[in-house]
């Protein structure tokens, strides 16, 4: 029986997301410490703030089937990406993403405080630019709302995968043929942005950090590609 193959930093960050995960539903269980209040990474003006935030909150989730998928991901195409680049280049573009997810998703809360404010932070005085209880909550959610998850970094290596290896197969929940890579990810991105930008009521998903692990992964991949590499490369 072949063992399963692994490579070193896709499973310390495994390993190191599992601990997380753990760890918080411990200690929230037995009533000790909310880490979710200090590890999640909040709005730059936010008062609960910390300036370890932007580094943690790819390590934490908010249940089950949120670390599941993503760490799925992470091994199914993290370990292919690391085996390719090795392990400097994958920590750095992992990292890299995730960062970039998260520039994305504050400037886009930046833009929403100024357009009710006149600034992206808070003032004396601000009060007085409320002018109706929709902004009193979108301050709120923006404000005191953390964001959580490797998701942006996850999507910062779907978008390399398709890149690099745009006719791999992929078999995807609730349809019953295989899609190669260059088809479904790019329509993937595109749901994304559709959702950011409807943002229904009582979506909690942050798709423009998403949106912005994809751009940054992108971006990466363009520099960093191979020149003997096409977009329509068979799938290695």
């Amino acid at each position: 029986m072949n063992n399963i193959y692994i490579p070193p930093v896709v499973k310390n960050l495994l390993i190191i997301n599992i601990i997380f995960f753990a760890a918080t539903w411990l200690f929230q269980q037995q009533g000790i410490i909310n880490f979710e209040d200090s590890l999640a990474v909040y709005y730059f003006d936010s008062p609960k703030f910390r300036v370890w935030q932007p580094l943690t909150y790819m390590f934490m989730h908010g249940g089950v089937a949120h670390i599941f998928f993503n760490m799925f991901a992470l091994y199914s195409f993290g370990s292919l990406l690391e085996t390719r680049w090795g392990a400097k280049k994958f920590i750095i573009f992992y990292l890299i993403t995730g960062l970039g997810a998260l520039a994305l998703q504050w400037a886009v809360q930046a833009f929403e405080v100024n357009q009710i404010i006149g600034n992206i932070t808070l003032f004396d005085g601000w009060q007085q630019k409320i002018t109706n209880q929709t902004q009193v909550q979108t301050l709120g959610s923006i404000y005191y709302g953390g964001m959580l998850g490797a998701s942006g970094a996850i999507f910062g290596l779907l978008v390399a995968f398709g890149m690099l290896y745009p006719n791999a197969e992929l078999y995807i929940m609730f349809i019953p043929v295989p899609v190669k890579a260059k088809y479904i990810i790019p329509i993937y991105i595109l749901i994304e942005l559709s959702l950011g930008v409807a943002q229904f009521e009582g979506d909690s998903i942050a798709h423009y950090a998403h949106l912005g692990g994809a751009l940054i992964g992108f971006i990466l991949v363009k520099i960093w590609k191979d020149k003997n590499d096409t977009f329509y490369t068979l799938y290695e």
